[in-house]
């Protein structure tokens, strides 16, 4: 299990200011492929980014960012083919990725079965976010790297997202282990995001890429996200039962039955555990990004248990935990 005592805490590390050179692309890739935080510069905005494949690494962007629920986080990779490599592409998302790739577009499609961009980078879901950014500078990091990076904009969430270091350095000094500095972004605001999950195309996100060139390149107009949520939610996270294995699950469980799979959290055991058909402590040290970086795993692994029902013990609200809980209780929903 990778240890995240170091979790960013504001003040508490100093963050680097890399050159865009060969030794600060060299650095960042090393520290991203050590499991650290490294903001960048996209033509976009600056990207908060982590390997998307490390989970525990996923969990410090939340923390760092202190974002309240766990959304998809668009994975960045440094051509097609390598974005290919993680997700399925149907004839619109390849006319897509044809035109507008690298750019300021991001493709919501199907993850393939072998993907490596972990659950916690996906929300659970069985699709994930894809951009090739068109920046040389990022390009070059993301080959470096040799692994998709996902990256969210390197802010605390709620504020401005960042088109310079000085900005990143604003609101994350303390809580990242360095910044690239590649100038000020050219584009400015962040990509465009379009689902492509076998219905026709749908605006999830306006962004740096406009509607029409979208749809000279589809020949159709394309569809907010909005136009049939009612009745086929396109957006993650819209479902009030949402991220739910097959068992049932029961939240708040203060004592184990029978049978029953057993969810845990912190050094204390509910009574009635020895009698669990198994169980998974999401961080028996009470650490709640601990807990982020393990809760889709946790819950697939008790779900292949057989159990009827997965019994949750209490999670706290603070931190990361509020998103643990939305999530959870999701997963509680009726169906």
């Amino acid at each position: 299990m990778n240890d995240l005592g170091s979790m960013p805490v504001e003040g508490r590390i100093a963050t680097r200011r890399l050159g865009a050179d060969a030794s600060g692309l060299a650095e960042a890739a090393r520290l991203l492929a050590g499991g650290e935080l490294v903001a960048f510069p996209t033509e976009t905005v600056y990207g908060l980014g982590a390997d998307a494949t490390d989970p525990s690494a996923v969990a410090r962007i939340f923390a760092a960012k202190e974002r309240p629920r766990f959304n998809p986080l668009i994975a960045h990779l440094p051509d097609a083919a390598a974005a290919r490599a993680e997700g399925r592409f149907d004839a619109a998302a390849s006319r897509l990725a044809e035109a507008f790739w690298p750019g300021p577009l991001t493709l919501v499609v199907p993850a393939h079965a072998r993907t490596s961009v972990c659950d916690l980078a996906r929300a659970g879901l069985p699709s994930l976010a894809l951009r090739v950014p068109r920046s040389a500078l990022a390009q070059d990091l993301l080959a470096r790297v040799g692994r998709p990076v996902a990256a969210p904009s390197a802010n605390r969430s709620g504020r401005v997202s960042p088109t310079s270091a000085a900005h990143v350095l604003g609101d994350l000094d303390g809580r990242v282990a360095a910044v690239l500095d590649g100038g000020a972004t050219p584009v400015g605001l962040e990509s465009t995001v379009i689902a492509c999950l076998g219905g026709p195309p749908r605006l999830l996100r306006p962004g740096g890429l406009p509607r029409e060139a979208i749809r000279a390149v589809l020949g159709t107009d394309i569809l907010d996200a909005e136009a049939d949520a009612a009745e086929r939610p396109v957006g993650p996270g819209l479902l009030a039962s949402h991220y739910a294995p097959r068992a049932r699950v029961r939240l708040d469980a203060e004592r184990i039955e029978p049978g029953e799979a057993a969810l845990l959290f912190g050094p204390d055991t509910p009574p009635g555990c020895v009698e669990a058909r198994a169980t998974f402590n999401l961080s028996p040290q009470g650490d709640p990004a601990e807990a982020a970086a393990h809760l889709f795993a946790a819950l697939r692994d008790l779900d292949a248990s057989g159990a009827s029902v997965i019994a949750v013990a209490p999670v706290p609200m603070s931190g990361l935990g509020e998103a643990i809980n939305d999530r959870l209780r999701r997963a509680a929903a009726p169906r």
